[in-house]
């Protein structure tokens, strides 16, 4: 039998066919495993991720068993699909392409038959509640085929364009699309037209809509620690140890979720809030990687992204100078995330991830040599990584941002030097 992973990487080739008609029809001959279980959809532009992981982190406190299905991965496809907090074995995950690819009749893509295999791993798995993440969008989204106890728009900024459209109120029509008739949706999004559009949505399909800001308030402390002033419930006391101010933003998202399954029912007691906030891990997330020199990894793939990013880097970290190790999918605005970087950086090294889809160097350099004196291309990402490490000063930062596939490449190089015990 043809190696898993291998015939996962084969289908990358369909590329992105936005139509949920596909993989509806497959998850029908699997026996609509997504019916199975309660859950909650996470969309939106950035914060997915990390929302969904604080909220899975929160239900498995209380003693529940939680799916968690995200995208993309860093190093190990089996990062994509987790029960309380267990990546999927190689064994399950071998299983699982058997028995999906078995009942496929037709094209889906790279996507769609991943999202098949986790909804059919958390049927099998008999998990109380899975936690999952739509890929793009939300009304094509392989994901929305679920009904989910809450749909949940962290933010909405353009990305996507050529599938999403060309403005705020269009993608914000795309991703309201994962808003059910007679549901709840909650969301952290901004913008009088962004509001307004899902607002519209919810009102034609009978929906609650919960904004934070408005129904949702917070009050922020020193270092992370904040109070929650929600719907029907507060918290106070609370620390969230994901870095930087917007994940406050998501935790509050993921708190408002506890705070509506409460409502519903759900027992949910405050000492899981507070453990499963302390408790709660997110890789790639400007995660500290090496403290020698001080190398700090960031999936921001987009302008919104690398804005949070450098007002956390600005916040949350000193250093003598800043060098940006930067790589990046093609069909991303990185011109834009460039022109955030490029006014913080002393140093840009660019590098190319190792995915089909990667922009190559040279276009990165073609929007950045004109603009920034010291920027270099090195494609090769662990020697982008050796150049950022001999540049570095002892009061020096690196950090490696653009994409998610880059962060995890750099893990991976680095892993080797990282002691059993801690950094470096």
């Amino acid at each position: 039998m043809q190696n898993p992973l291998s015939y996962l990487e084969g289908l990358k080739q369909r590329g992105i066919n936005p139509g949920i008609g596909p993989i509806s029809r497959l998850l029908a001959r699997l026996g609509s495993p997504q019916n199975g279980y309660k859950t909650v959809l996470i969309g939106g532009t950035n914060g997915k991720g990390s929302t969904a992981a604080i909220l899975s982190s929160i239900l498995i406190k209380e003693g529940m068993k939680v799916g968690l299905y995200t995208s993309p991965h860093m190093c190990d496809f089996r990062e994509r699909i987790r029960v309380n907090g267990c990546m999927v074995s190689e064994a399950a995950l071998c299983a699982l392409v058997d028995k999906v690819r078995k009942e496929t009749r037709e094209d889906v893509t790279y996507f769609e038959f991943t999202t098949a295999m986790a909804f059919l791993y958390f049927s099998r798995c008999e998990v109380d509640i899975a936690v999952v993440e739509v890929g793009m969008g939300g009304r094509l989204d392989a994901t929305n085929l679920i009904s989910p106890e809450v749909s949940v728009i962290t933010n909405i900024s353009l990305e996507h364009q050529k599938y999403l459209g060309n403005d705020l109120e269009s993608i914000a029509r795309e991703k309201g699309g994962i808003i059910k008739k007679n549901g709840i949706c909650v969301t952290a999004a901004k913008g009088r037209k962004v509001i307004d559009t899902l607002e519209k949505i919810c009102s034609q399909r009978g929906s609650a809509f919960y904004r934070t800001g408005r129904d949702i308030r917070v009050r922020r402390f020193e270092k992370g620690n904040f109070s929650y002033y929600g719907i029907n419930k507060s918290y106070g006391g609370l620390r969230n140890v994901l870095t930087g101010e917007h994940q406050i933003a998501n935790a509050v998202l993921a708190l408002a979720v506890v705070d509506i399954l409460t409502a519903k029912g759900m027992d949910i007691n405050d000492n899981s809030v507070i453990g499963g906030l302390r408790d709660v891990k997110w890789e790639g997330r400007l995660e500290l990687i090496s403290r020698n020199p001080v190398i700090v990894v960031d999936g921001a793939h987009n302008p919104a992204g690398i804005s949070s990013l450098c007002n956390s880097l600005s916040a949350d970290f000193s250093y003598k100078r800043l060098i940006v190790v930067f790589g990046v999918l093609r069909d991303k605005d990185y011109g834009g995330m460039l022109k955030r970087l490029m006014p913080l950086a002393d140093r840009i090294i660019l590098t190319r991830p190792r995915e089909e889809r990667a922009a190559c160097t040279e276009n990165l350099l073609s929007v950045t040599s004109p603009y920034h004196d010291h920027v270099e291309a090195i494609a090769d990402s662990a020697e982008a990584l050796a150049r950022a490490r001999f540049l570095a000063g002892v009061d020096d930062l690196i950090c490696v941002t653009g994409s998610l596939y880059l962060v995890g490449e750099i893990k991976e190089h680095l892993s080797f030097d990282l002691p059993k015990n801690g950094l470096l």
